[in-house]
């Protein structure tokens, strides 16, 4: 066998395992960006040294451990990321300013298809999906390391107790034991469980919920909106740290801070887990429309709990493979919208 032949084929044999490990680093990061990263320092580091590569274990199992130690390497400067309501209080409307924070403060968005492995399992699709979602990688984020690595490995990837301690390089009592921490703390967060209420797949009434949504949203119709959305509904927009609860603050400030967002298009997109949609906004000088936002929504009990607006359009339209504009229809056109 060529050496062209072998590159070929150890080029493949790593690559099928990108999807799956970056799920797992952003998991471990919580940022879609340095996820990407890491896998590719991941599968750069396997091909360079996979003459030492003795077999003793299996290749996806090396595989992890490499990616493990980048996100440790990556994860040294202890920052955590986070929602605006893991950092602030909610703000209300009269009180409301948008004061951006750096990049590395927030839990990213990640489209589902890069983080996801297709599965012919209904139950490891369903466990794959909730752990990728916004409150349950938020919680994540606020566990050391090693008790991270740990919960994800076990109770999402489904590792037993000894193959993950050969991977920390520790002992099965010392993976227990971080596990039963990870949970507790877990437990004690007392966050919101809606997002878990999605259906996998959309069930009727959920898709009905989101046709009525695309609806009021694009008609920029406040009162049906309001229909939609939770009593506890929360609205955040990072980069801003600003975040507000209740349907009167959120589509207060829609009419009035964020005016300009009338007569939007949605696009629907698949992010996290959960049901969301690319935002174009009007363009006064072109007619057509510029990207605004990734949005996230999370479901329960046949309401809207949480719309999460990802504003840095120069990212997110991007990696979620989203055309830079929309032009204007052409009843729109002579309608003068």
């Amino acid at each position: 066998m060529s050496n062209g032949t072998m590159t070929t084929e150890l080029d493949a044999a790593l690559e099928k395992h990108r999807t799956e490990l970056t799920g797992y680093c952003y998991r471990m990061l919580g940022s879609s960006f340095e996820a990407e990263d890491a896998v590719q320092d991941t599968l750069v580091r396997a091909w360079r040294s996979y003459d030492t590569f003795e077999g003793r274990s299996s290749l996806r199992s090396w595989l992890y451990r490499i990616a493990h130690n980048v996100c440790l390497d990556m994860l040294t400067a202890g920052n955590k990321r986070a929602r605006p309501m893991d950092l602030t209080d909610s703000t209300p409307l009269a009180q409301a300013a948008l004061s951006p924070r750096p990049d590395h403060t927030w839990l990213e968005p990640m489209p589902d298809a890069r983080v996801l492995p297709s599965t012919a399992d209904p139950a490891e699709a369903a466990v794959a999906k909730e752990s990728v979602r916004l409150a349950f990688m938020a919680a994540l984020q606020q566990l050391p390391p090693k008790q991270r690595a740990v919960l994800i490995l076990r109770e999402v990837l489904a590792w037993k107790a000894a193959e993950v301690a050969e991977l920390l390089g520790t002992s099965v009592a010392s993976v227990n034991s971080a596990l039963q921490r990870a949970r507790a703390t877990l437990a004690e967060r007392e966050e919101r469980a809606d997002a878990a209420a999605v259906s996998d797949p959309l069930d009727e009434e959920q898709q009905k919920l989101l046709d009525r949504y695309v609806t009021a949203f694009e008609g920029y119709d406040m009162t049906a909106l309001t229909a939609l959305l939770h009593e506890d509904a929360v609205m955040t927009m990072p980069p801003f740290d600003l975040w507000l609860a209740g349907p009167a603050d959120i589509t207060g400030f829609m009419t009035t801070l964020g005016a300009a967002c009338a007569n939007s298009r949605l696009l629907p997109v698949n992010a996290n887990g959960l049901p969301g949609f690319a935002h174009y906004k009007p363009d006064p000088e072109t007619g057509g429309y510029e990207p605004w936002a990734v949005q996230v929504l999370e479901i329960s009990d046949g309401r809207i709990t949480g719309f999460h607006c990802f504003l840095d359009t120069k990212r997110w339209f991007p990696l979620f493979d989203l055309p830079l504009r929309l032009e204007a229809e052409p009843d729109e056109v002579q309608e003068g919208v």
